[in-house]
């Protein structure tokens, strides 16, 4: 797959995050429970997700493949993900959309270069340079400049 497709779907992807957002956190705000919201968007999800498998995937992991996954990942990414997606429906309604994605934004991309500098979570290392070290100090200044009010 080219580099200019997997930037298409990188982008399409954060739009679909804005929009599931801004859409759980309007149910979270009528149900009057962020984490009732969340837990919706989730079976959701699940359900969705496991479509996607019956119709894409040809074969599951064997067993012995499953042993062989550490036990915390079984769970940690998805105790993130309800924190992460609550807090989100949690602070839409109150920030606004913009505000919220954008300073969730900065969160995700200072928390990723340091992860990738010192690959972290078992990714490639991805190291800090002057080049990323500006290219960051630039996204952070417009997401400050976005949020001035």
């Amino acid at each position: 797959m080219s580099s200019h497709l997997l930037l298409i779907l990188a982008f399409v992807g954060g739009v679909f995050l804005a929009l599931q957002g801004g859409l759980n956190a309007q149910l979270g705000v009528l149900l009057k429970n962020p984490l009732l919201a969340s837990l919706i968007a989730f079976a959701c999800s699940t359900l969705f997700a496991l479509l996607f498998v019956l119709i894409k995937f040809k074969s599951l992991p064997t067993i012995s493949q499953a042993k062989e996954i550490p036990f915390y990942l079984w769970f940690t990414g998805g105790f993130f993900s309800v924190i992460g997606i609550s807090l989100y429906y949690y602070t839409i309604p109150k920030l606004g959309i913009s505000t919220m994605i954008s300073i969730g934004l900065c969160g995700q991309l200072v928390f990723s270069v340091i992860a990738g500098n010192y690959g972290w979570l078992n990714l490639p290392s991805e190291p800090i340079t002057l080049k990323k070290t500006i290219g960051v100090s630039s996204m952070v200044l417009g997401i400050i400049l976005i949020n001035i009010k």
